[in-house]
C-alpha cells in the first residue's frame, strides 16, 4: 500500500489531488490551505483536509469564482471543519450538475488514489460510484470529486454485497424524493406541458424555481438523513449517546 491520505508530501498531495505542486503552494500562500504540519528535517506533511479543501476549490472555479472571491468564501467556514464536512460542503456547492468523468489508466487511478488497488477494491469503488469499467481492462472512468473519500472508504470492514445494498436503497429512495419534488414544483408553476405542446413561461419558471430550490434541498436532504441516522443509532445502542 502506497502512502495514506494523512502524512502525505507536497508532491505526494499534487498526485493525490491532481494538481500541480506550483498550484498547492501558490493556494497556500493566498490562505486557500491551511499549512502543513511540519515533521522531521522540516517536511511539510498534509493530510485529508488538505485533500478535501482543494477539491471544494475546484468546485467553486468550476462554478465561475475567482479566488478572491473563493478566499473571502472560505474565510466564511468554520475553521475546524473535518475532511467529511468539507466534502459534504461540497456536494452542496456542486448542486446537481453531475462531475464530468476523467479516463484513468489504473496506473493513473493508483496515483491519485494513492494505494495499490486490488480487483476487489475496484469492484467496490464502482459499486461506490466512483469509477466505471470501459472495454479495456486497464481504463476506466472515475469521479474524481468522489475518488479520495471512496479510497479511505476501501479499509472500512463492508462486504461488497452491502455496499450494493445499500446503493439500492439509496438510488430508490433518491429517485422517490425527486419524482415527488418534481410533481411539486409543476404543481406551483403550472403543468408546463399541455395542450399539446410547452408553454415557454411556465418552462422558464420551472427552470428558475428548479435553480433557486436544489442546492436548500439537497443541504435538507443532507441533514434530514444525518438526523435519522443518529436516531437510528441511539435506538440501535439502547438510548445510549451514539
Amino acid at each position: 500500500m502506497m502512502e495514506s491520505a494523512t502524512g502525505l508530501t507536497v508532491d505526494e498531495l499534487a498526485a493525490r489531488a491532481g494538481v500541480t505542486v506550483r498550484t498547492i503552494r501558490f493556494y497556500s500562500t493566498r490562505g486557500l490551505l491551511p499549512p502543513p504540519e511540519i515533521g522531521p528535517r522540516r517536511v511539510g506533511r498534509y493530510g485529508p483536509d488538505h485533500l478535501s479543501r482543494l477539491a471544494l476549490i475546484e468546485e467553486l472555479q468550476h462554478q465561475g469564482m475567482t479566488l478572491s472571491a473563493i478566499e473571502r468564501y472560505l474565510q466564511q467556514l468554520p475553521p475546524d471543519l473535518s475532511a467529511q464536512d468539507l466534502a459534504i460542503h461540497r456536494a452542496l456547492v456542486a448542486g446537481w450538475i453531475p462531475d464530468q468523468a476523467e479516463d484513468m489508466t489504473r496506473a493513473q487511478l493508483e496515483r491519485r488514489a494513492g494505494r495499490e488497488l486490488a480487483e476487489g477494491d475496484l469492484d467496490r469503488l464502482a459499486a461506490m460510484n466512483v469509477l466505471v469499467r470501459t472495454d479495456d481492462p486497464l481504463v476506466f472512468q472515475v469521479d474524481p470529486g468522489l475518488l479520495h473519500l471512496g479510497t479511505r472508504l476501501l479499509d472500512v470492514p463492508i462486504a461488497l454485497e452491502t455496499i450494493l445494498a445499500a446503493r439500492g436503497v439509496v438510488i430508490e429512495h433518491t429517485r422517490s424524493a425527486a419524482r415527488e419534488l418534481s410533481r411539486l414544483f409543476k404543481d406551483e408553476v403550472g403543468e408546463p406541458y399541455r395542450d399539446g405542446g410547452p408553454d415557454p413561461d411556465d418552462v422558464a419558471r420551472l427552470k428558475s424555481l428548479s435553480a433557486h430550490m436544489q442546492p436548500m434541498v439537497v443541504q435538507a436532504l443532507v441533514t434530514a438523513f444525518q438526523r435519522s441516522m443518529k436516531e437510528e443509532l441511539r435506538e440501535w445502542f439502547g438510548g445510549r449517546e451514539a
